[in-house]
């Protein structure tokens, strides 16, 4: 990405909400923040993970399915075993 369309988004961001600017800017810091971090993958890490983003174990449970069923109010008198869904 070239100088002038790191421009041209900032720029677009400008014209946002207050709160939205506020969200960009919390990304960048998030960013400026890895980037002072001691941290690192190796190389053979970095391999792995994108290996594993590439192709998910069908036994892992996707995030949005587990946090949909802590969402599912219980109904009143009646509390789900650990079997029961």
């Amino acid at each position: 990405m070239t100088r002038d369309q790191v421009k041209e988004i900032l720029d677009r961001v400008l014209t946002w909400p207050p709160e939205r600017q506020a969200d960009v800017a919390h990304v960048v810091e998030l960013v400026e923040e890895q980037d002072r971090s001691d941290l690192r993958l190796s190389d053979e890490q970095a391999a792995e993970v994108r290996r594993r983003l590439a192709n998910p174990s069908p036994n892992t449970v996707p995030a949005e399915q587990i946090f949909k069923r802590f969402r599912t109010p219980v109904h009143e008198g009646h509390i789900r075993s650990r079997g029961e869904r």
